[in-house]
């Protein structure tokens, strides 16, 4: 790579303008979102849950509706999915109706956030290329570039798994809102002119070891906003099951999510399935460590809490598969591993001197 080679001025603001101006449709996302858990909160389902949760009956909150129809003269019974809560108690409680709520208002309103986020998306994705373009390197040398990609891989993960027709457009709302705040932490705090790659991030490993750290957060991070729903879905089940009476605002959010079984579920697999990845990652950055600096490991705080991250989510697989540590235990130390992940995101480029400053603010 020539680090001589001059930036392109014209595509690095090209650049900024796709990333304001995806911040721009994320905000239109954010509130068509808000749209569908407002309008979704009208819904049948919904009074007939608040109905059920008056009564003050577990039994009676926990029951699948069922429904009769008249087909050709016999009778069809429908019930609505129900899944197991096997993680974490015996309860069998169905899926929640979705943020629309079952509404055909809620669900276009729904529809609309989603086809504004997949413009977002897009637009963002090119602000991340036309950045990349205009110094012709991988997009990845500092931490406004880092955090630009990262939001954006995060969202295509989001939209792959919508594709592939996977329960989690409730997840919308938490993630246009937690990507706002990244870009705008991104723009605000983080941002750097485009430049050339300092000598030592001169390496094909930057397109290794970088762009799978990228990725295993954006997972990471999906898995954690499932983690988090489902503690709060899983409080609510118990104060249900309990006789307990959530307040209005818990309960029209709160009901339309999925079981807490389904999102304890989704959030295991997801971290299961990227873990590997992340092992790979350490190994990589360590053979670019000995490539670059002469050694493998040097204790490096960036080094360090990578390590940290990799301890804490294999304490959280080992604990998700031990009879003892299943549920909200687990669920508590999944948390704990992201936020570690978080702190050698944020933290550790920011605060504390090592090898890696140079890929800091």
């Amino acid at each position: 790579m020539n680090l001589a080679a001059a930036t392109n001025e014209n595509l690095a603001n090209i650049s900024n303008v796709l990333i304001y101006s995806s911040m721009a449709v994320y905000t239109l996302a954010f509130l068509a979102h808000i749209a569908e858990w407002t309008f979704g909160s009208r819904s049948k389902v919904a009074r007939t849950s608040a109905a059920l949760t008056t009564e003050g009956t577990a039994a009676a909150a926990a029951r699948p509706e069922v429904t009769v129809k008249k087909a050709g003269g016999t009778a069809v019974l429908e019930r609505p999915k129900v899944v197991t809560r096997s993680a974490a108690g015996t309860r069998d409680v169905p899926d929640g109706p979705g943020a629309h709520g079952g509404t055909e208002k809620g669900d276009m309103y729904g529809r609309i956030a989603v086809s504004l986020t997949v413009l977002a998306f897009v637009v963002e994705a090119g602000g991340v290329v036309a950045r990349a373009l205009s110094v012709m390197r991988a997009p990845w040398g500092n931490m406004y570039e880092f955090s630009i990609t990262f939001s954006t891989v995060a969202v295509g993960a989001y939209l792959l798994l919508l594709a592939l027709k996977k329960n989690v457009r409730w997840m919308g709302l938490v993630l246009v809102t937690t990507v706002l705040l990244d870009l705008g932490i991104a723009t605000k705090w983080l941002y750097t002119d485009s430049d050339q790659l300092v000598p030592a991030l001169d390496s094909y490993w930057l397109w290794i070891h970088v762009s799978t750290a990228i990725f295993c957060g954006a997972v990471f991070y999906i898995g954690g906003v499932g983690t988090l729903l489902y503690l709060f879905r899983d409080s609510y089940e118990s104060k249900l099951e309990s006789g307990g009476q959530p307040g209005t605002f818990a309960h029209s959010v709160l009901s339309r999510l999925p079981s807490a079984a389904s999102l304890d579920k989704f959030s295991y697999r997801i971290n299961a399935a990227v873990f590997p990845l992340w092992t790979f990652t350490i190994i990589a950055g360590a053979i670019w460590a000995g490539d670059a600096w002469g050694r493998y490991w040097g204790w490096d705080p960036k080094e360090v809490w990578s390590f940290v991250t990799w301890i804490a989510y294999a304490c959280y697989l080992h604990a998700r598969a031990t009879a003892g540590w299943k549920g909200r235990k687990a669920a508590y130390l999944a948390l704990f591993a992201f936020a570690t992940w978080l702190w050698n995101y944020y933290g550790v480029n920011i605060f504390i001197t090592g090898k890696h400053s140079y890929a800091g603010v």
